[in-house]
């Protein structure tokens, strides 16, 4: 039986419905905002499995091209592999939901959800983030939601709830949140320098909106919601538990404190596999071994917290707003464009900037659109960088880090018009024990920097981290951490990243493991971030705090010019005639738009000098009086035809080409050669009367 609820948003309705399309999942709801629909299905498989340390789950949004009423580009006429919009997407529905599930389902569970219609006016992505929540709410998969997300930009001077696509393109800020009736468990976003206060006031707006959303979804739950499947409690327990713990906490609280990552885990690891030898033959059991585990891992998360808590002290022994060691050096590799290697600590981003022309742009096929981007950012997470054996290759994870990279940076990269460059950053994570991302923006400036990129300024990140006691409630003790280590991420309660200048905010990401935060805690964050983001700026800005005077003599040169409008047919020429002519005779690639602007990519500055001079000659109509460097087209018996500029010819008669009478015009000229001419006159029918300059220094 169908069942609908709606909600009127910015003057439009929101609706979700379930019962009526794809009936054989656990739970599916479709959800419907203007023109813009996605349906979110949830399946569970329908074995158990017990003692199940995580939760399987699996998120595969996905965008259908006949959504926008377009077909796939490309030779294959289907969507095939995730784009890493898609994957970006994904990644917003999984941060938030996975913590509220619970592990002793112990059941695989996946989540999709596909766009199915967009009016390129409206995301889809916050829809598909009610809608996956929505869906799981309702069905038997045991779940402690709803979530909802909501976007806010600030247009104009003034905070803007679920924008369009045109108004996050004005925006200074853009950010999504997600979270809960009872707190924001999850952010991301960018901005143009921003200040905290206008982050807080942000966060506020959304949490208001998302609480809508969330009553939106119980009353559908109402309605529609199947009774939930029970968890798979356990049967047994952990043999020898206390005696295990009494014998091995105070040796595991020596090891969790020693000052190096690997020092650490080996000494845990020591402690770990003393016990295990000890408990050999209790341990043969499987299921006794994963609770001997999930003990240490207990132990280990006790510990760390409790000295937070109670003294301030961190695992590497660091107070609780010291930050690590920082060294930045650039100039690393000599034929790279620009490199900088930056390390924090057991944390280093080696950096490379590639300069390339707009034949390198990004080009993005996607339902939104298609579009181009000149600024790029990779990110490699090589399994050496945490001393593991493992596979290569780009996952969601690469993607998802690289991705909050770009957008800490991109707000400080210049305009196509004040620098035509395409520019590639790639961060090679060399090691890594806490917050590599943040390392590959800090990395990301000095690399461009050193390439000359003319950055409007320079932008650091940092993670925080939190630990709290009991639910983070207004009496319980909290402690915010400055540079989280590996461990404090794994084992604490919040990752949250902040990137910007010394005037701003220009990324943000934070994850939330409990149910939310008080506002006093973000503030504290906010204020503490930024501290320590002044404090690594001072450092880089010793390192290089402005760009290259010039940039690498093995990067491409690019020139840039608008000439008239009117004029670009000239240029082209019939078939793109006079364009080609040019890039062959000076060796370089040009690019019209049509505005006006010509950019020139040469190999060396002198090909890409001469090729302007020559785009400027055409692009100007012939001036009396002035000299051309002119090629001789034809030869006839009264004189010779110069072409000036390409495709305008004029006659040098025969009486022009000396002070002293010649018999042929062949005596003096031949065809293909360069000659100086002076533009004597145009004629009323438009014809160029020319005369060599030789002839004129003569007399």
């Amino acid at each position: 039986m169908m069942q609908k609820v709606t909600l009127n948003v910015a003057g439009k309705e929101l609706t979700l419905e379930t019962g009526r399309i794809a009936k054989q999942a656990n739970g599916s709801v479709f959800a419907q905002y203007a023109g813009s629909a996605v349906i979110a299905t949830v399946c569970s498989s329908s074995v158990s499995v017990e003692g199940l340390d995580y939760v399987p789950l699996t998120v595969d949004y996905n965008e259908k091209y006949y959504a926008a009423g377009k077909i796939p580009g490309g030779f294959i006429k289907r969507e095939s592999r995730p784009k890493d919009k898609e994957i970006l997407v994904s990644r917003l529905i999984d941060r938030p939901m996975r913590p509220l599930f619970e592990k002793s389902f112990g059941r695989e569970i996946q989540l999709i959800p596909t766009t199915l219609s967009t009016d390129q006016v409206n995301p889809p992505d916050i829809l598909a983030i009610i809608a996956s929540s929505a869906a799981v709410h309702i069905s038997d998969i045991p779940f402690n939601g709803p979530v909802a997300g909501v976007r806010v930009c600030q247009v104009d001077g003034q905070l803007v709830v679920n924008p369009t696509y045109e108004q996050i393109e004005k925006s200074t800020m853009e950010i999504v949140v997600a979270g809960t009736k009872n707190g924001i468990t999850m952010v991301e976003g960018g901005a143009k320098e921003v200040s905290e206060d206008l982050m807080i006031e942000a966060l506020d707006k959304a949490h208001a909106m998302i609480k809508e959303f969330c009553s939106l979804q119980d009353k559908l739950r109402e309605l529609a919601g199947k009774e939930k499947l029970p968890l798979t409690t356990l049967s047994y327990s952990l043999e020898n538990g206390e005696t295990i713990r009494s014998g091995a906490y105070p040796k595991l609280e020596k090891a969790c404190f020693l000052p190096a990552k690997h020092e650490r885990r080996e000494g845990i690891k020591a402690v770990r596999k003393e016990y295990e030898e000890q408990y050999a033959t209790q341990l043969e059991d499987e299921k006794q071994k994963k609770l001997f585990d999930v003990l240490f891992e207990d132990m280990q998360y006790e510990i760390l917290r409790t000295s937070i808590l109670n003294n301030g002290k961190r695992v590497d022994g660091r107070g609780l707003e010291d930050i690590r060691d920082i060294t930045c050096e650039v100039d690393i590799l000599q034929r790279t464009h620009g490199s900088a290697l930056f390390t924090r600590g057991e944390t280093q981003a080696l950096c490379v900037t590639t300069l390339g022309t707009v034949f390198d742009e990004q080009i993005f096929d996607d339902i939104e659109g298609d579009k181009r981007e000149n600024f790029m950012l990779h990110y490699n997470f090589p399994p050496y960088s945490v001393g593991e054996v493992g596979r290569t290759g780009t996952g969601r994870r690469e993607i998802g880090h690289g991705h909050l990279a770009l957008r800490s940076l991109k707000a400080m990269i210049p305009s196509k018009e004040e620098f035509p460059y395409t520019v590639r950053v790639v961060s090679e994570i060399m090691e890594s024990n806490g917050s590599s991302s943040m390392a590959s923006v800090c990395g990301g400036t000095l690399a461009m920097l050193h390439a000359g990129v003319p950055m409007k300024k320079p932008v650091a990140g940092i993670a925080m981290g939190l630990i709290t006691e009991g639910n983070a409630g207004p009496n319980d003790r909290f402690a915010v951490l400055s540079d989280i280590l590996g461990e404090e991420d794994h084992l604490g309660d919040m990752d949250f990243k902040v990137a910007g200048t010394a005037d701003g905010i220009t990324g943000f990401q934070m994850d939330i493991k409990i149910a939310g935060v008080s506002p006093a805690i973000m503030q504290k964050a906010l204020d503490q971030a930024k501290r320590g983001r002044l404090h690594i700026l001072s450092i880089m800005n010793k390192c290089l705090d402005k760009p290259a005077d010039q940039i690498s003599e093995y990067a491409p040169k690019i020139l840039s010019l608008r000439i008239d409008i009117d004029k670009i047919g000239a240029l082209i020429g019939p078939g793109g005639k006079n364009v080609k002519a040019l890039c062959e005779q000076y060796s370089v690639k040009i690019n019209t738009e049509d505005d006006g602007t010509v950019t020139i990519f040469g190999k060396n500055t002198k090909d890409a000098e001469n090729a302007k001079v020559a785009v400027l000659g055409i692009a100007s109509d012939p001036e009396v009086d002035r000299i051309y460097n002119g090629t001789v087209k034809r030869i006839m018996d009264f004189g010779a035809f110069v072409e000036i500029l390409p495709g305008k010819e004029g006659l040098v008669h025969i009486s022009k080409l000396s002070r002293q009478r010649i018999a042929q015009v062949t005596d003096v000229l031949k065809e293909g050669q360069q000659i100086p001419v002076k533009l004597l006159e145009i004629d009323k029918q438009g014809r160029l009367n020319l005369s060599y300059i030789d002839a004129i220094e003569a007399k």
